[in-house]
């Protein structure tokens, strides 16, 4: 039996003001499934997962959430109801501590520990470092502290944007891991964008090729016996 569709993009189109980003795009994420929408600078990826996530409306097509119409649900009501975004730009408070920007995600306070014990088992430096000023973080640990963020509430579907930019390449290997042990071990959909091929080939189920904000191309693991990176870079040159 295949796996429930828990993620459904139905033709959306989006923009801002009168400039239309992407247009006509469908792709489906299913339970424990991983699916890259790769591309290269500014073909509309952060823009599609802002509109996924309610930051910018839809001007037409759906987005569905466990067969849920949530196409016009503001941010605050989909982050309740299980999805999660990480998103490329700054996102960590600075001068708060590591344990009170994972707060924040929290509408319980005493869920906090239980989150930080299983944030060990993926980055044990980010409840080692639980009084520590974010800022003074090093780059990796504050992508790893944006995925414990997410990680702690314990999400449906987890949107994520180039979260392997600028790092060295342990650290995307570190962050590759933990993507896929998300999925497989708490039974959740992740959609990520993402440029870097050789992380996509390491995570994904299925990719997605956007260029100009319609998706051009599509690639299978499950049909091809793996996604192979060579394949993938000779995708985005296409």
């Amino acid at each position: 039996m295949s796996a429930a569709i828990v993620l459904e993009c139905r033709d959306i189109s989006s923009g801002y003001e009168d400039a239309v980003v992407i247009s006509g795009i469908s792709l489906e994420v299913k339970a424990r499934q991983i699916v890259a929408v790769l591309g290269k600078n500014g073909m509309g990826k952060t823009t599609l997962l802002k509109t996924i996530m309610g930051f910018v409306p839809p001007t037409s097509g759906t987005i569905h959430l466990n067969d849920q119409d949530i196409s016009a649900t503001p941010p605050e009501v989909l982050a309740g109801a299980g999805i999660a975004y990480i998103p490329q730009e700054e996102a960590i408070f600075q001068d708060l501590s590591v344990e009170d920007n994972l707060r924040l995600a929290l509408t319980r306070d005493r869920d906090l520990e239980q989150g930080l014990r299983r944030i060990a088992e993926y980055f044990p430096v980010i409840p080692e470092r639980r009084k520590q000023k974010a800022g003074t973080l090093s780059g990796g640990e504050q992508k790893m502290l944006l995925m414990s963020r997410a990680l702690i509430v314990q999400p449906k579907v987890i949107l994520v944007d180039e979260i392997s930019e600028g790092l060295q390449p342990t650290m995307v290997g570190k962050m590759a891991d933990a993507l896929v042990r998300m999925a497989t071990d708490n039974d959740t959909s992740i959609l990520l964008v993402e440029q870097n091929v050789g992380f996509v080939a390491k995570v994904a189920d299925e990719v997605a090729l956007l260029k100009l904000g319609q998706i051009v191309d599509r690639w299978s693991a499950e049909t091809s016996e793996g996604l192979d990176e060579a394949d993938l870079i000779e995708m985005m040159r296409v």
